[in-house]
């Protein structure tokens, strides 16, 4: 903790560079956070780095100073707000922030408690770290846009697979999910092994050959869903429509600048956005939706029903680190997710 009790050690941002530029990233003094009446103040000791993450640093410079980033977060709550109901000092928590408000690159961070869940007790600071967003991406994608139920039968393709959303889609399509087969992608013998353990039933190379004839092979009955984090990918779209059966649905978590979906007519299909930040950003009670989601993850966890994807711990919480970790994830080769801990 800084030497200051009204200031605190961060990294955050000013300007908009490269990531292999040392200013892209830099360790701050900032205010220590007053949390406000729905407010938990964590004392933040692992955090995830998030596609989001590298998309808000590369998107223009901050405005009114520097902006810290982190949107994922494990910690222990020391301070509570005024009409604060469901935790208190001591309780370990983990959560994924509110895009609007500073980060949780730092040693304190305030968030609102409906957001919030218990940390999984079967798990380390840095294992919890690495699944809220992700979590709740997948959660919402699988049961609040497409309404999958035990009940629900047919294909669900995803792309993306082995990514922090992917992984999180396969587990609870694996435990939740019994009578959906799922197909994922990948591309090399490392991300076979790692969807399969997650519970890919069948596995497609996105960067081979005749991926629609893949397709055809692992889903002979065509595909009734599809979960993306790639519809802003050129052909993308187009192969989503011609593998999709009629009135089949789409998830969408990426940011195209423009995207033509006249050809989904056809067939009658549908196209969902998901934003996991949605519920954060328009603020009271529709939150709790998410602190009870990740609540009952947590339940999944202890139940070893659902792992960490944590595959990457790096240490401290700093600027250097943190630049590393932005690095591996633009590269676009990262499996699982990478966390770093407090030290």
């Amino acid at each position: 903790m800084s030497d200051d009790t009204r200031t605190m050690r961060a990294v955050g941002f000013t300007r908009s560079l490269p990531i292999d530029d040392p200013a892209s990233l830099q360790d701050l003094e900032v205010p220590r956070p007053t949390p406000g009446e729905h407010d938990l103040l964590v004392e933040v000791r692992a955090v995830s780095v998030n596609p989001v993450d590298t998309k808000v640093r590369r998107g223009g410079d901050a405005e009114d100073g520097p902006r810290v980033l982190g949107y994922d977060a494990a910690g222990l709550v020391v301070e509570v707000g005024s009409a604060v109901t469901l935790f208190s000092p001591g309780d370990e928590v983990y959560y994924a922030g509110n895009l609007l408000r500073p980060g949780t690159d730092a040693e304190l961070h305030a968030v609102d408690e409906r957001i919030v869940g218990r940390k999984p007790s079967t798990l380390s600071f840095a294992e919890a770290a690495a699944l809220p967003l992700t979590v709740i991406t997948a959660w919402e994608g699988l049961f609040d846009k497409l309404r999958l139920t035990a009940d629900s039968a047919g294909t669900l393709y995803v792309p993306g697979a082995s990514g922090g959303v992917g992984s999180v889609v396969l587990q609870l399509a694996e435990t939740l999910l019994p009578r959906v087969h799922v197909v994922a992608t990948s591309s090399r013998p490392e991300t076979d092994a790692w969807v399969t353990s997650l519970g890919a039933d069948a596995t497609v190379d996105h960067r081979g050959d005749d991926l629609r004839g893949q397709l055809s092979t692992a889903a002979p009955d065509g595909v009734d869903w599809v979960f993306t984090s790639r519809i802003e990918d050129e052909g993308q779209l187009q192969l989503y429509t011609d593998v999709l059966n009629p009135f089949g649905e789409i998830v969408a978590i990426d940011d195209p600048e423009t995207l033509d979906v006249a050809a989904l007519k056809s067939k009658s299909l549908s196209l969902h956005w998901e934003l996991m930040f949605t519920r954060s950003i328009a603020g009271g009670d529709g939150q709790l939706s998410q602190h009870r989601l990740l609540e009952e993850v947590a339940d999944l966890v202890e139940a070893g029903r659902i792992r960490s994807t944590l595959t990457t711990t790096l240490s401290p919480i700093d600027a250097e680190q943190l630049r590393e970790a932005h690095r591996q994830v633009e590269g676009g080769r990262v499996v699982g997710k990478i966390v770093l801990t407090a030290g």
